[in-house]
């Protein structure tokens, strides 16, 4: 079995009205997803600004994903990574940085709508689960 890696964008279909593809996140979030730490920051930052929802209910949420996902550190060595990824494939930091932290957890599949579909970083196969 692969590990699959989720972007924040995923995680945060959770929080939207859009059914069909809350839907297709909480199908995700049941593989035993990894997450890095910048995708739960990505994930509060998004959902105070966007969602406004408030901090219980925001603390409430990320406690119930915690259980749920495999939550990898960021590192020198991701951050590094990072910059090279960004170089090589033109991809902006931050993107990069996920790319490189599922990468660091071994995962061979990331689901992300930032990033170019099908296209494939070393082992790690990037998917839009929406399309």
């Amino acid at each position: 079995m692969s590990a699959e890696f989720l972007d924040s964008n995923v995680v945060l279909y959770l929080l939207s009205g859009d059914d069909p593809k809350r839907a297709i996140a909480k199908k995700l979030l049941s593989n035993d997803a990894v997450v890095s730490v910048q995708v739960l920051n990505e994930t509060a930052s998004v959902a105070k600004r966007k969602y406004r929802i408030d901090w219980d209910q925001l603390n409430g949420f990320i406690e119930d994903l915690l259980p749920i996902l495999r939550v990898e550190p960021l590192t020198l060595h991701d951050h590094n990574s990072a910059r090279e990824i960004a170089e090589r494939y033109g991809l902006a930091f931050y993107d990069a940085l996920i790319v490189a932290s599922a990468l660091g957890a071994e995962c061979t599949t990331l689901y992300t709508e930032d990033m170019q579909h099908g296209q494939k970083i070393g082992d790690l196969t990037i998917v839009n689960p929406f399309r």
